[in-house]
């Protein structure tokens, strides 16, 4: 019994789990969300998306900051992901997205986002670590 590998720091859950061979890779992401300077503070901002089988995830304030932000694991990395984000239940453009697509599904149309060439949702591209 020879534990003289227990001293690694910084993987943490990623190294500890066996059974990931044959798994699609996926990652760690945060997600944030800056208020608009003299907008009242929403009671909650929420995610939604491919990656959290559409169901609402609800982003925490930093008080300091007053930056909204929510870290997401296990992310599929092989495709591109569709998601929104949701301040007080309204669809809301997110600056760091990777850019907007067409909704595919009812999912999506379900959260979508108005802009001038239609609606939208946020996309997330594909990232292999």
């Amino acid at each position: 019994m020879s534990h003289h590998h227990g001293h690694h720091h910084g993987h943490g859950a990623l190294g500890a789990h066996k059974h990931t061979a044959g798994r699609k890779p996926t990652y760690t992401k945060i997600f944030r969300w800056e208020q608009p300077a003299g907008q009242p503070v929403p009671a909650a901002v929420e995610i939604v998306g491919s990656f959290t089988a559409w169901k609402k995830l609800p982003l925490e304030r930093s008080a300091v900051t007053g930056t909204w932000q929510i870290t997401i694991p296990e992310i599929p990395g092989s495709r591109t992901h569709h998601y929104m984000l949701l301040v007080d239940g309204k669809p809301t453009s997110d600056k760091n997205c990777d850019g907007l697509a067409i909704p595919t599904n009812a999912e999506e149309a379900q959260y979508q986002l108005t802009t001038p060439r239609g609606p939208r949702v946020l996309m997330l591209f594909a990232q292999t670590k």
